[in-house]
């Protein structure tokens, strides 16, 4: 891989990771595109993982600081109100709230976690073409409609247990190429009811664990010798380019989401599909 070729496959991983296109959708259409082996790329899923993860820590350092904060607090909160039988209502509070939106992103992780488990290797053999992430960016967008209509008639309820078990099982459905973690995330928290950028934020959150999952498994192969580390230069150009368009895509869409629909990226996901099907 050359670094002009690792420039490319790190901003198009970037900026597709999060905004709601399909990532792995992207990478494929590059992968035919520009000529590339599977190997090839899973050598540099390590470079492209680290990024988005990166970008994800620094861009909501303060939500992730907020959660390990309050949890602390619960905790020390438990502790005095034992020993001292002293209860500081407000520590006390943001710890359960930091700790119960821990229990949401656990709960949501889960479905993806057991799909990944058993089912990663028949969809990566059954999906992995043009042919079925056209069809999957086509659905998915015609879907991301329908979850606005239905966003704006609904009540606003906020986090609770049945509707980040349903952002779990969307989670879940995005191992399939073409259909996009955050977009299927986030269409399915508006159409649960959560407030537009919470869900955004919700899912950026969700996806730091996915993501962190993934570079960890990707550095174990490494380690068993499944798949050599590009060249240090690749590997370090891969992780810059990710990061940066990674960190630029979260910030975008966190920004367009408290004013704007899905719409567009329906309409591009539409039309995307529609010129694949004709050109492959």
């Amino acid at each position: 891989m050359t670094l002009v070729e690792a420039i490319v496959l790190g901003v198009l991983q970037g900026l597709t990771e999060f905004l709601p296109v399909s990532s792995s959708g992207h990478l494929i259409l590059a992968e035919s595109f520009m000529k590339l082996n599977v190997e090839t790329l899973k050598s540099f899923d390590v470079a492209v993982h680290f990024g988005t993860l990166l970008a994800i820590f620094i861009y909501f350092r303060r939500d992730f600081a907020h959660l390990i904060r309050g949890c602390a607090n619960l905790i020390n909160g438990s502790i005095s109100l034992i020993l001292h039988r002293k209860d500081r209502s407000a520590k006390k509070k943001e710890g359960l709230e930091s700790t119960k939106m821990i229990g949401y992103l656990a709960v949501a992780t889960v479905p993806a976690v057991l799909v990944g488990a058993f089912f990663s290797d028949f969809l990566e053999a059954q999906f992995r073409n043009a042919t079925s992430v056209a069809v999957m960016l086509i659905i998915v967008g015609v879907l991301f409609f329908v979850a606005e209509y239905v966003a704006v008639r609904v009540k606003h309820s906020g986090f609770n247990l049945k509707n980040t078990v349903l952002i779990g099982i969307a989670q879940a459905c995005a191992l399939i190429p073409g259909v996009s973690r955050s977009g299927a995330t986030i269409s399915t928290g508006l159409a649960s009811g959560i407030r537009r950028e919470d869900a955004a934020r919700f899912s950026f959150l969700l996806g730091s664990i996915a993501i962190a999952a993934a570079t960890a498994l990707s550095v174990y192969k490494v380690a068993k010798g499944e798949f050599a580390l590009p060249a240090t230069d690749v590997l370090l150009t891969g992780i810059a380019a990710s990061f940066v368009s990674g960190y630029a895509a979260i910030s975008f869409l966190m920004k367009f989401l408290k004013k704007h629909t899905l719409h567009v990226f329906g309409i591009y996901r539409v039309i995307l599909g529609f010129a694949i099907l004709f050109l492959f």
